[in-house]
């Protein structure tokens, strides 16, 4: 047992490396998919440019944002969705459907490890393909990707990573009790859109709004490492360092494992095999 056990952990690590290779030369066969936002997201940016340069014609300021610093958030923010997408929970839902999930309880890795390797290879590709050259248009658009403290960034992005994944793992969770999760999934993904500050900086919502949003986990998906990214942050009032929010992403990055770790718990015991 003990060596089997060896055995298994020993083969971790080239079982990654393997998975994240694999995945980016599958996915690269599919670049061209990727390569779309290199054209999609600089009109969707004009798009916001122009809304808010006519907004800051008659105010200095818009909830503590100067024009610049509310450009450099939708720059920052559409780079942190290009890098935190994935679909692992589409994967896990067919898995269930089809009953091809046992076939992962005899592997060396768990699932939920394999499609976080699935993720780390796909974005890697994506770095390459959609996020560099995006970039290099924010940049030449004169938007300074410069973070305030970038140790301090860098630990928010990787957060945001892990709990992005989570979140979307959990989704195909619930596959177990609801075999179909697509109408679960639309939903989860547009309150994580809304609530996450994707679509609007979470401070121009109303304060009451703002208090419920501060105790969901979605704001530490874009929201936070945003506010990271720029030097400070402040939501429904609470105004907090920048070590004390990542220190609270990272509790919530805990607790979202936990609940993963036990639906998945839950969802196994249910898990018939059928179709396998």
């Amino acid at each position: 047992m003990q060596r089997a056990v060896m055995k298994k952990g020993n083969s971790t690590p080239r079982v990654s490396k393997a998975v994240i290779t694999a995945t980016y030369k599958e996915n690269f066969a599919y670049r061209n998919q990727m390569a779309v936002s290199i054209f999609v997201q600089p009109i969707y940016f004009l798009v916001h440019y122009f809304i808010w340069q006519a907004i800051f014609q008659t105010r200095d300021q818009v909830s503590g944002f100067t024009f610049d610093q509310m450009l450099l958030y939708f720059a920052v923010s559409s780079l942190v969705e290009f890098m935190n997408w994935d679909s692992s929970g589409n994967k896990l839902q067919r898995l269930i459907q089809t009953g091809q999930l046992i076939t992962f309880q005899l592997r060396p890795v768990s699932h939920i490890y394999f499609s976080f390797c699935e993720k780390i290879g796909q974005r890697i590709l994506a770095f390459l393909v959609e996020i560099l050259p995006v970039m290099c248009f924010y940049i030449l658009f004169g938007i300074r990707l410069i973070p305030a403290k970038p140790v301090w960034a860098v630990i928010s992005l990787l957060l945001s990573f892990v709990l992005s994944f989570l979140i979307r793992y959990t989704i195909g969770i619930f596959a177990f009790w609801f075999v179909k999760t697509d109408g679960v999934s639309r939903a989860v993904l547009l309150l994580t859109n809304i609530c996450s500050g994707a679509f609007l900086p979470l401070n121009l919502y109303p304060q009451g709004f703002q208090k419920f949003l501060f105790y969901l986990p979605f704001q530490f998906v874009s929201y936070v490492p945003v506010r990271v990214f720029i030097g400070h942050y402040e939501l429904a009032g609470i105004t907090m360092t920048i070590p004390q929010i990542v220190f609270l992403q990272a509790v919530m990055v805990g607790v979202m494992f936990l609940v993963n770790r036990a639906l998945w718990y839950l969802g196994i015991k249910r898990f018939a095999g059928v179709g396998a």
